[in-house]
């Protein structure tokens, strides 16, 4: 997918981003803790108001969202979500393979965390090269070596 944008979020995307999260992601949620809409929104908003969200763009159409930080000791993905119609069409890896060349570019690993539940997300991050370098109750830690 050669035309494959990412931009800043403003304000007004606050709430595509939400309504992916919740398209993509809902239903390991619910697994995991029950889908509270309340308290999903409110974690929303104060992660929407925290961290850099970008939104990304493909043929046209705003089909995800990805949110990344820079650290001293690495790069840390905090959320990538793709709407479940634009899933499997390479769109994550794309976006993870960006992620992971800025990363290498700074001579940096990238971390995240993956909820236990989402085997295919894990298999997702497995196939990017990702292992595991621990786990919580509810998430497996994985890391991308330098």
């Amino acid at each position: 997918m050669n035309d494959l944008k990412l931009r800043k979020a403003t304000a007004d995307d606050s709430e595509f981003a939400y309504q992916t999260k919740k398209a993509a992601f809902k239903v390991y949620v619910e697994q995991v803790w029950g889908w509270d809409e309340e308290e999903q929104r409110a974690l929303h908003e104060q992660r929407f108001a925290s961290q850099d969200f970008q939104i990304i763009n493909a043929r046209d159409s705003d089909v995800g969202i990805l949110a990344v930080v820079r650290q001293p000791d690495c790069i840390k993905v905090n959320q990538i979500y793709i709407m479940p119609v634009w899933q499997s069409r390479g769109i994550g890896a794309i976006c993870m393979m960006r992620v992971i060349e800025d990363a290498a570019a700074l001579n940096l690993p990238v971390r995240l965390q993956v909820l236990k539940v989402n085997r295919r997300a894990i298999s997702f991050y497995q196939k990017l090269g990702f292992s595991s370098t621990g786990e919580s109750d509810t998430h497996i830690l994985m890391e991308k070596p330098r």
